[in-house]
């Protein structure tokens, strides 16, 4: 009963009523609240908003880059900490502790190390006679820049490849040893096919999670330069808490909700990639 009270209470009652608001010209300092039926979502798709399309794809240029780079980075990050190597808990922890550490407090130090006059990155990059980049304050540079600050916190999901790797029954490997297989073989036969589910769950979550990037842009760009790195739930906080558009920021988040949900059923539908022991898919 509590967990029934607390999903009707916090999810299922602000859904329905955000729905709601969707169809009316809500704001918060305003007492007349009318009706307005679909304007808020024709304003969205004729182009009346010069900011939906802008965030839709920035977002997607966000989630396209990130996603499949955070997974092929923690995945091969767990095979080298998944090996026989001395002090393997301690490289564990360290790679895993970024993880943890509070988004906001990880924005200001990357916001350090971007900084294109003071940063150790441009630093680096000039003792050692490479081009620096102005990182977070360019048009061309900045989803590139959160997505590298993204890889540091590749933890989570490192973790999750270790346990799926540790799953794997040793047998399988001695298996493939006898018929005169080598490392290669054992990686593309055997570790890639059982780690299927667990690729499939971290993708699944990952465009979840992508979908849903704020605080990034929040702390580092506020949206810019020039609109850039405009998220699309940054913009939805934007039209609902500054420019008090309660109403229009609720049809932006039912958007939201149904691109979330297109993408989480394609990606479920085309997985007959994964497998599964005992050969089902």
């Amino acid at each position: 009963m509590p967990a029934i009270l607390g999903f009707l209470i916090f999810v299922f009652g602000p859904m329905i009523a955000s729905l709601i608001y969707s169809l009316t010209d809500y704001s918060v300092f305003s007492d007349n609240t009318s009706f307005v039926g679909l304007n808020n979502y024709i304003n969205m798709f004729s182009g009346e908003d010069p900011f939906f399309y802008k965030s839709i794809s920035v977002t997607f240029y966000y989630v396209f880059l990130s996603v499949p780079l955070g997974i092929i980075f923690a995945f091969l990050l767990a095979i080298l900490l998944n090996t026989d190597i001395k002090g393997k808990a301690i490289f564990r922890t360290i790679f895993y502790l970024p993880s943890i550490v509070p988004v906001v407090a990880s924005a200001m130090i990357w916001l350090w190390l971007f900084n294109p006059d003071l940063g150790l990155i441009n630093n680096m990059l000039t003792s050692v006679g490479l081009p620096t980049s102005l990182w977070l304050f360019s048009e061309g540079t900045v989803i590139p820049s959160i997505v590298i600050m993204g890889l540091w916190g590749v933890g989570g999901n490192m973790i999750i490849f270790l346990a799926g790797l540790n799953g794997i029954p040793d047998h399988y490997y001695e298996a493939i040893e006898v018929d005169g297989g080598n490392t290669l073989h054992k990686f593309w036969h055997i570790t890639i096919p059982m780690m299927t589910p667990t690729i499939f769950f971290t993708t699944v979550m990952g465009f979840i999670s992508g979908f849903q990037v704020f605080t990034e842009a929040y702390i580092l760009t506020g949206g810019g330069p020039n609109n850039s790195s405009l998220f699309y739930v940054f913009y939805i906080w934007r039209e609902a808490f500054s420019n008090s558009n309660m109403g229009y920021a609720s049809a932006l988040a039912w958007v939201l909700f149904i691109i979330i949900m297109f993408f989480t059923a394609f990606i479920f539908k085309s997985s007959k990639w994964v497998y599964y022991e005992g050969g089902k898919q």
